[in-house]
């Protein structure tokens, strides 16, 4: 299964993240809806901090469209299923953003920002 295959170290040298950043923004069919296709997210310390503090293996990152009609990516917690050798979402009791409870008990994290607008134009990372 692809989720036990070694994909190489976590770390990859900048050149390379560059090669990989050009191949995404030439690749054809990845536009949603006719948006102008997102290159990343600026997401913020606090959304990271929240789904790591759970007992998990990863993180998988679900893509989605906000209220504001923006592209983001929304965070959630996964445990390896050591019978499967999948890894399977688990969602963490939360109190949804406008103080109620989380439709069905469970939350997944947000707060991503998409680039462009908010990339860093200085960036080697950018065109």
């Amino acid at each position: 299964m692809l989720e036990n295959e070694n994909l190489g170290s976590v770390e990859i040298p900048l050149t390379e993240g560059k090669v990989w950043a050009e191949k995404y923004r030439r690749s054809p069919g990845l536009e949603e809806d006719g948006k102008n296709k997102v290159d990343a997210y600026l997401i913020p310390l606090e959304t990271l901090k929240q789904v790591l503090d759970q007992d998990i293996d990863a993180v998988r990152a679900y893509k989605g469209i906000n209220n504001a009609g923006q592209q983001v990516l929304m965070f959630v917690g996964t445990k390896l299923d050591a019978e499967t050798g999948i890894y399977k979402d688990v969602f963490k009791t939360g109190v949804a953003a406008k103080g109620g409870e989380a439709d069905g008990g469970g939350v997944v994290y947000n707060m991503t920002q998409p680039c462009p607008p908010n990339g860093d134009p200085s960036s080697p990372m950018n065109p």
